[in-house]
């Protein structure tokens, strides 16, 4: 989503996309199950969507473009001036325009989209894009549907060769750029001399620094400091509501699926118990919804001819006990609906297979509490109200990722980036 944040990094040093990775649209965007052999799959024509609201509830559409033209300013509004702010002061996020759209940050989303549309399926279609954000629709502020206008207007792209290809075209472009990287290095400790940072203790040696900005967990960052120096004690952060982690299964499927898309959203179970389980009493949830990412549809060179490769995606709450037992069980029972849901086999043709949960966020990115996308945007964990981009206590150390601002998700951890960088030209000679 949001390929325009994409094309404006690489635009900030002459370049575009597309001189790194190809991007495509997906056609149709996901494919949404709602039971036994029931789907749906989002068009990305807007007439062919316009046409399947009509289809659950009449007069939909109309509503639907209402909806998008709201979405569409609020997006404009967050991607073009808020999301740019550092977050120092609140009068930042103060403007003619945010002034006269402040009910959209009292108001909820959930309410905002129940007012328009009263169809389970469009209701649940309209809601869970802000899954990402890491909170219940009921306690995202309305300003946050610009993820609508995001998923049905911008809509899905695939960069062929996947995600790591964004993430090569970027080690390639700062590689011309004259970066220096060293990867395969641990970070102990942040030397500091009269509040500010002069090295970085890491497990190739010290790394002499003028500036340090850190795009590793927040909390973690600021554990490799003395007390006295840190923005955020651990009272702080316990009392932070967090996004999901995740448990996740990467799969190797020795056979071709007949009945699915590349992105498959699982909808047979009522949300809102699963959510709860999530944000209310932090808990392994019963009958969890899922997501399945199938890249090998899209583009066959992600498996060996003849086969898939298979990401299932389930949200967590974090902090949860992570054993091998429990997600053994996970997988047995999301494979048991697949398999009931779809009609597709999948058990007995996974040649290969790697599960992913808390523990591993844990140990491979020191995640806090194995968070997998950062802070959830409540009102009052957004824009200023998020742990700052600027050390108050280092003259010289800054943050940037999903923990600081603007928030969560690919394409704001890299606009955060942004921001640091503007932020560290401010105390440059």
């Amino acid at each position: 989503w949001m390929p325009d944040v994409f094309e404006n990094f690489f635009a900030d040093f002459n370049r575009k996309a597309s001189d790194y990775y190809k991007i495509s649209r997906l056609d149709p965007s996901y494919r949404i199950y709602t039971g036994v052999n029931n789907y749906e799959n989002i068009p990305a024509d807007k007439n062919e969507l316009f046409a399947l609201f009509e289809k659950y509830q009449t007069g939909s559409s109309v509503q639907l473009n209402e909806f998008l033209t709201q979405a569409e300013m609020t997006y404009k509004l967050a991607v073009k001036e808020m999301a740019f702010k550092p977050g120092h002061t609140l009068t930042e996020f103060v403007s003619f325009d945010t002034v006269r759209n402040a009910h959209l940050f009292v108001l909820s989303l959930r309410n905002q989209v129940r007012k328009k549309f009263k169809h389970p399926f469009l209701v649940s279609l309209l809601e869970f894009p802000v899954l990402f954000l890491g909170a219940k629709p009921g306690d995202t502020p309305a300003f946050y549907n610009f993820m609508n206008y995001a998923d049905l207007e911008l809509g899905t792209w695939y960069p062929e060769g996947g995600m790591y290809s964004v993430v090569t075209g970027m080690t390639k472009l700062a590689k011309e750029l004259g970066v220096k990287l060293i990867t395969g290095c641990g970070v102990n400790k942040l030397i500091l001399e009269n509040n500010s940072i002069t090295g970085v203790e890491s497990t190739n040696g010290i790394i002499n620094a003028d500036v340090v900005v850190s795009g590793a967990d927040y909390e973690h960052t600021e554990s490799l400091l003395e007390d006295k120096y840190r923005n955020y004690d651990s009272r702080y952060w316990n009392t932070r509501t967090f996004a999901p982690s995740a448990l996740l299964f990467f799969l190797g499927i020795n056979k071709k699926f007949k009945n699915m898309l590349h992105h498959d959203l699982f909808f047979d179970e009522p949300f809102d118990k699963h959510a709860s389980a999530i944000y209310d009493n932090p808990e392994w949830p019963e009958r969890p919804l899922f997501y399945i990412n199938v890249p090998s549809i899209t583009e066959q060179a992600m498996a060996p001819e003849g086969c898939e490769s298979v990401t299932i995606l389930i949200p967590l709450a974090p902090g949860l006990t992570d054993t091998d037992a429990i997600r053994e069980e996970y997988y047995h029972s999301i494979l048991d609906r697949f398999e009931r849901i779809t009609g597709e086999t999948i058990k007995e043709h996974v040649v290969v297979k790697k599960s992913y949960c808390i523990n591993d966020f844990i140990s491979d990115y020191n995640a806090y509490k194995g968070n997998a996308y950062g802070l959830a945007n409540t009102l009052f964990q957004t824009g200023y109200f998020r742990p700052k981009i600027k050390s108050r206590k280092v003259s010289n150390l800054f943050f940037c990722g999903q923990l600081t601002v603007p928030g969560g998700g690919v394409p704001p951890a890299l606009i955060s980036g942004k921001i640091a960088a503007e932020e560290v030209k401010k105390i440059l000679p």
